[in-house]
This record gives C-alpha cells, structure tokens and sequence, in this order.
C-alpha cells in the first residue's frame, strides 16, 4: 500500500506543479491531453484508495489562486468548472443519470472554447467590474484589461444590472499575425491561442492586452431568475439581445442520440473554425432543474464538458518490452505513461520491430507520439526530439527470445526477428490465446490472463486441451476470481465453439500470413478441412488472393499439423460447406467493396462483415476509389472524412440494416 500512497502523492504533485504552469504562468510544458490523463489516473487511484488522497489534489481544485499582483474579486456565485468525459458512453451515462433521477429534460450543447473563463458586471448598463475565475470563489480584477476587448459590450442597451459569464479567447488568425511580427522583431512565438490569451489577459499592462486583440464569447447569465430566463437557451438569445456575442453554433437536443450527432458533426468540422474548441459542454437546458440535479464540491451535474478525441498525443516512454508471437515473431512494445487517446487509457502501443525503432531513433525516456492504428490498436509514431533529455540511450534489439532465451533469428529481406524453438512457451501461449481470441474461435471467458494461468497450471498446453478442461472443473472453481458459474459459463462456451463457421476454424489455425479474410477466400474454396489440406501448391496458387508465400504456408502447416488437425476432427470441429445454387437476386452487394467504420450499435464489426460477404459483397478495411459504400457507426473517424472528398456514399447502421432487409 505505501507504494499506492507514494504513486498519488507523486501525481498529486505532479499536476499541481502543471496547473500552475497553465493557470498562473500561461505557459505549460504539457499537452492538454497528457494532463487529462494524469488527472484521470488520480481520480481513479483516490476512488479505490480514497484514504490516501492528499488535501491539496487537484481533482478538488476549480481554476488557480489569484496573483496578488491583482485586487481580488469574491464571488457571489461561485464560478465552477465541469467534469470532464471522453466517449460516447460516458455521454449516454451522463444522460442516464438524469433520467435515473426522474427527470427528462432537454439539453443545450455549445463548443467548449479553448481560452480564460471570466466575468462581467454591469450597474445600470454600464461595465463596471471584470474579473478572471481564479479558484472559482476569489477571483483577479482584471477590468480596465476586458475593456479592451471589442466585442464586449462596455454599455448595454437597457438600464439594467447584470452578471455574464463568458471565455475570454484570441483567434487563429490573431495569433498568426501576431508571431509574424515578434519573429520580425526577434521574440519567442506564442506557443498556442490559448496561452497566448491568458498572458494577454492578465497583463499588468492594458495596452499590451489591447495590442493583442482578444475576443469573447458569452454563455452564463448569473442570476438568470431576475429576468424571467427560465433555460439556457432563452439565456443565449437574452446575451445577445442585450449586444453580447455569444458563440453561433449551439444546438438544442431532446435526446441523447441528438446531442452524439452533434458531437460527430463539430468533431472535425471544429478546425474549419478561426479559434480553438477542444470539446463540447452539454448542460441541462431547464434551470429549474439545476438545484434538484444538484453539485459536487467542484462541479454541477446538470453540466459536463465532453473532450474530442486526440488522433495523436504525446506521452513519455517508460520501458520497451518484447512479446513473442505464435510463429515465434518477437515484437517490441511500448510501456507508457498512461494517456488518453480516443476515449480509452492507454499504456502500451506496438514498436513493430527493430527497423521502425531505428528509423524513428526510439529511446527509453523519450516523449513520443502514439496514435489508435485503424482507430484500434496503439502505435508509437515518432519522437518528440524537442523534449529529448541528454544521455538516453540508443534502440538496440536484443539477441535471445525474451521467454526461452534461445538466440533469435532475423531471416534476409525480413524486418522480424524470430524465435525458431518450437518448445518454446512465449509461442506456445500466444498460439492458444489466439485459437480463443474474437476473430478465431472467439471463446468468451478464455482470456489471456486466464490462458496464461491454465498453461502455468499444467492444464491447457496444447490447443486441444482447451476441450478437455471438464476434466478440471473443481481445481478451476477454486481459481481466484472463478467460481461454478462462471467456470460453467466457460466450458459450455468451449462446447459451443465447436460449432463456429469453417473461415473462423481456419483462422484459429494460426496458419502464418493466413488471417481472417484469407480463411474466408480459403472456406469458399474449399468447403472443408480436408479439402484444404489435400489441395496441392498449384491448387492453391490458382485461387485469386492466393499467391506463393500463403500458399507454401498452408501446405506446410498441413504436413506439420496432421495430428491436430485428426484431434480437432475427433472432437466435431470439422464445419463442412455445402455449396449450392444461391439465388443472384439476394446477393445485392455481389463484387462490391464497402467499408465499415466507427462503433456499431447492434452488432459487432465481425457480424457485419459476414453479413456483406453472405449477401456478395466484400468488407475492406481502407476506403479507395474502388470503395462502393461507407457504413458509418458512432465515432467514425478519417475513413469517412476520406469517403467524402472521394464522393462515395455513406450511410448509417439503420440504413444498412435496412438495405439487408
């Protein structure tokens, strides 16, 4: 547990140290997104171990402590922050919650500006106080700083006393012609919009704030009973009927389908704007509503603040382990400070192989760059060279198998390096955690964890034993984290597999260079194991997809593999195709491409795949010219930015679903 406490003091001292780079300083050293992740690690540390959290977290922390340098400004209504989500299924909880509660309001989602809260007071129609948001209770008076701003209003319309609430930000194009002229008068360049509006706004100095040319964009009407405002949405046209500027593109929603397709609409089109968003904020739109939704310590629940997801972040690289795959290929792997990507955690990423390492000079302690590859799998991308600390040491592959460590073998014209000791237990797991994974056998509830036990045990060390683990149904109920239910749930999956189609028997094979699409060109062929297996080189090579290297592949596991393959046989597991005459007229995406993207509400991508193959057509993972059809699922990424410009035609699950039909 000490090492628990010390890893949350360690955090906790870490993100204050980047708060008061970004709060105080205007000058963070990290990225959003990097900081995001270190404050989701801590909150989930306090929440299993809330003994250990320490009085000054910052996950208790709204804003920053005001500079002294400022006469203070006490709120009257404190100025919170929002809680932050990251995914479609944290907006659906958010929703769920309210609703859960008995209530059933509308919602208001308007962009989430990447500048400096701040506040407005009026006396009579007059500006009279401005103010930063500080800690959300004590703020700094930055008045004659907000009077340079433009586009707040300095006397309103009507006689009329009045609290706004806004974000103070500058624009791209601001920021553009304001680094031209310091790199002419040789000055450091703003890093970013957002910095370079906090330094502005809390200059000491008025006319440097003026020179820069900040703007504002209005949202919270304090108070908003004294005027008859009973929503936000009244509120917005109340701000802007009184001269303030509020941001164009809000939108009200009935529902929480309507609020995650404005989510995916403003995911991309946000960099067509002239200022900077990083996410959305979702509020309940009736104010009647608030008190009884209620508030933490530090935030409303009637609001949150929804994050877009990074394509690409930067994290630093911890270590670099190897893993061994089932033909024996070594793999090195990332191990990463955690970080946020797309709305899931992530802490390892692929370095491919020793090439890659090189080529991009990859080293332990440097910050890199990791995006989702195909929005699935982690991959390290590059360096950030500009954070490199002096001294750390150069990639070097290492020369013995990570699990055997017998000598590993690079084959000419190959990037892989591979450990050719077929006893070896790194390849024996990795071929039965395979056989079981979603695209072979899919055995639900035979995990890797669980897989690695079972070998460890002496209970499943060959791909058939997986079939005989009945025979230890009392030693397994006794596992930790088992239990008969569970254990029963296991072996009747087990037994259920043996049901499961011909391409996916093939493809738990484990054949190298034959993986899902290959087995389904191979089933259709083919019709049966037997057949497979019997066919010769040249049978092989004449299938189209089928060239010399699968087709060696395949001839050679069937010589090395007779007796598991009679075992397999002897246990049922010999799915036969019959062919027949299929009717042409159901066979509507006969000879077409269509890709899938984004997440499926109804079905899995696998299911989905082998529906457009069962009617004809075939499911590729890159949209080409050659694409005929896009079907898009929540969260659908570059794939559908790509179908657009190419002019292929999208459309959404229903409409699939429908085309089905």
């Amino acid at each position: 547990m000490d090492e628990i406490k010390t890893k949350i003091y360690e955090l906790t001292e870490l993100i204050n140290k980047y708060r008061k780079e970004y709060y105080e300083l205007d000058n963070p050293s990290i990225s959003d997104f990097e900081y995001d992740s270190l404050i989701h690690n801590l909150e989930e540390l306090e929440k299993e171990y809330p003994e250990y959290a320490f009085p000054n977290s910052p996950t208790k922390a709204v804003g920053y402590t005001p500079n002294t340098a400022f006469e203070k400004v006490v709120f009257t209504e404190p100025m919170l922050s929002l809680g932050d989500i990251f995914n479609a299924e944290e907006v659906k909880e958010f929703v769920n919650r309210i609703y859960l509660m008995g209530y059933h309001p509308s919602f208001v989602c308007e962009l989430k500006i990447d500048g400096i809260a701040s506040s407005a007071t009026y006396h009579k129609g007059f500006f009279t106080l401005g103010s930063t948001r500080g800690d959300g209770t004590v703020g700094e008076n930055i008045t004659d700083n907000m009077k340079t701003i433009d586009n707040l209003p300095k006397v309103l319309n009507s006689d009329i006393d009045m609290e706004v609430r806004g974000e103070v930000y500058m624009a791209r194009s601001t920021l553009d012609s304001l680094n031209d002229q310091r790199k002419k008068d040789g000055l450091d360049e703003f890093k970013n919009c957002r910095n370079a509006a906090g330094g502005s706004l809390r200059q000491l100095d008025s006319e440097v704030t003026r020179s820069r040319h900040l703007q504002v964009f209005n949202y919270t009407l304090v108070h908003p009973e004294k005027y008859g405002v009973k929503t936000q949405v009244e509120a917005l046209n109340f701000l802007k009927q009184h001269g303030f500027s509020i941001n164009p593109n809000f939108r009200h929603c009935e529902n929480v389908d309507e609020i995650l397709a404005y989510l995916e609409e403003w995911k991309d089109k946000r960099k067509e704007l002239d200022y900077d968003t990083d996410g959305v904020v979702i509020k309940v739109n009736e104010f009647a509503l608030y008190d009884k939704i209620g508030y933490t310590v530090k935030a409303p629940k009637w609001g949150i603040a929804y994050k877009f997801p990074a394509l690409e972040v930067e994290t630093k690289l911890l270590d670099i382990v190897y893993t061994v795959g089932r033909t024996g290929n070594i793999t090195p792997n990332a191990v990463l400070e955690p970080v946020l990507i797309s709305g899931s955690v992530v802490q390892r990423a692929t370095l491919n192989n020793e090439d890659f390492c090189i080529e991009r000079d990859v080293r332990i302690g440097d910050y890199v760059i990791v995006r989702k590859a195909g929005e699935i799998i982690p991959e390290v991308v590059g360096v950030n060279f500009d954070r490199r600390t002096p001294g750390l040491i150069p990639f070097s592959m290492i020369e013995n198998c990570p699990v055997c460590h017998k000598p590993l073998q690079r084959k000419e014209n190959e990037s892989l390096h591979f450990c050719t000791n077929p006893s070896c237990d790194g390849r024996k797991l990795a071929t039965l955690i395979y056989f079981a994974s979603r695209p072979a056998m899919d055995i639900e509830g035979l995990g890797e964890k669980l897989l690695e036990d079972l070998y460890n045990l002496g209970y499943v060390r060959e791909i058939i034993d997986i079939y005989h683990l009945n025979k230890y149904r009392n030693q397994l109920i006794n596992l930790e984290g088992l239990g008969e239910k569970s254990v029963d749930t296991l072996l009747d999956n087990i037994e259920k597999s043996k049901n499961n189609s011909l391409d996916k028997v093939i493809t738990s094979l484990g054949i190298r260079f034959v993986g899902a699409k290959v087995s389904k060109v191979l089933a259709k062929e083919f019709g049966s194991l037997d057949k497979l297996f019997s066919a010769s080189f040249t049978d092989l090579i004449s299938i189209k997809d089928i060239g010399d290297v699968i087709a060696l592949s395949i001839v050679q596991y069937g010589k090395e593999n007779k007796l598991l393959l009679e075992q397999l046989k002897s246990l049922g597991i010999n799915p036969i195709i019959e062919k027949n005459d299929e009717d042409e007229s159901k066979l509507i995406f006969k000879g077409k491409a269509i890709v899938l993207t984004g997440k499926l509400e109804t079905m899995t991508r696998e299911e989905a795949s082998s529906l457009i193959e069962k009617l004809g057509g075939q499911a590729t993972t890159s949209v080409s010219k050659n694409t005929w059809l896009v079907v898009a699922g929540s969260d659908a990424g570059s794939k559908k930015d790509k179908a657009l410009k190419l002019g292929i035609k999208i459309i959404n699950e229903q409409e699939f679903l429908e085309m089905c039909k």
